[in-house]
């Protein structure tokens, strides 16, 4: 048993845990100016996030670099998971969960959708085993909540999905809770999901790289979205080795910037 438990208080924050595309940025073997930089803000982890709800932490996505995120970050207990879709790069720090059964005493809660459950328990099937673990801790225990395109409520705050689309042949979730949304992973936004996400104080947006891509937006596409919806702050995330973090921003319109990992914003 885990007799301490070490937990931020990050109540009505949003942290950025990650803003990088799937292989993360450096790249590994690149040499380019970006990947070579010595800015911090151009090292970027996969993309996650975390919401610092009135009953507690509620963490998007489990990408690979989770248990370096959280630690950087000092966020201490993740209280319920939140997917958006189920690729590697936002599952597959799955097993990081696996401390948590013991700071919560009982199962993380898992909300998500029905073929995202299906790949967590075929990826992660030693979770599921019919035998008995060795030991406790030996794997994540998990408890799953299936969400559909409803508003739901978690840790006494409303969720609201907002379906996309990441290319022709995968539908993901973004959430907007209050007037803030997070929508990564995406190249459209269909008509009805626009609608949800008007009236906005911050987007966090999808913006890939330069040129089009067949499942991101690209900076220009993201660009004219967040022109179309008007929030008053966008900032784009999922973002490749395309981009230096300084001047790209000194390029982009008012109201609009990169994202960058470890960014906190006020949930409203």
């Amino acid at each position: 048993m885990v007799r301490d438990v070490k937990t931020k208080d990050i109540r009505g924050r949003l942290i950025l845990l990650g803003t990088g595309t799937s292989v993360g940025v450096p790249c590994i073997g690149c040499s380019c100016d970006v990947c070579t930089s010595s800015d911090p803000l151009d090292k970027r982890t996969r993309c996650a996030a975390v919401l610092g709800l009135p009953g507690g932490n509620l963490l998007i996505d489990t990408p690979p670099d989770l248990r370096t995120q959280l630690l950087r970050e000092d966020v201490g207990i993740i209280h319920a998971v939140l997917f958006t879709h189920e690729h590697a790069d936002h599952l597959f720090g799955l097993d990081d969960l696996r401390l948590f059964q013991f700071y919560l005493e009982g199962p993380v809660p898992i909300y998500c959708e029905p073929h995202v459950e299906d790949r967590i328990r075929r990826t992660f099937d030693y979770a599921f085993a019919e035998h008995e673990p060795t030991h406790k801790g030996a794997a994540p225990q998990l408890e799953f909540r299936t969400i559909d395109t409803q508003p739901f409520d978690v840790l006494g705050a409303t969720i609201v999905p907002i379906p996309l689309r990441h290319g022709p042949r995968f539908d993901v979730l973004g959430f907007r809770i209050g007037d803030v949304a997070y929508c990564t992973d995406t190249n459209e936004i269909p008509p009805a999901s626009m609608n949800l996400l008007q009236g906005l104080d911050v987007l966090v947006l999808d913006a890939l790289r330069n040129r089009p891509h067949p499942t991101h937006f690209s900076l220009e596409e993201a660009v004219a979205v967040a022109r179309t919806l008007g929030p008053r702050r966008t900032l784009f995330t999922h973002i490749s080795h395309d981009f230096g973090h300084e001047a790209t921003n000194r390029s982009l319109p008012p109201g609009m910037e990169l994202a960058y990992d470890g960014c906190s914003l006020p949930l409203t």
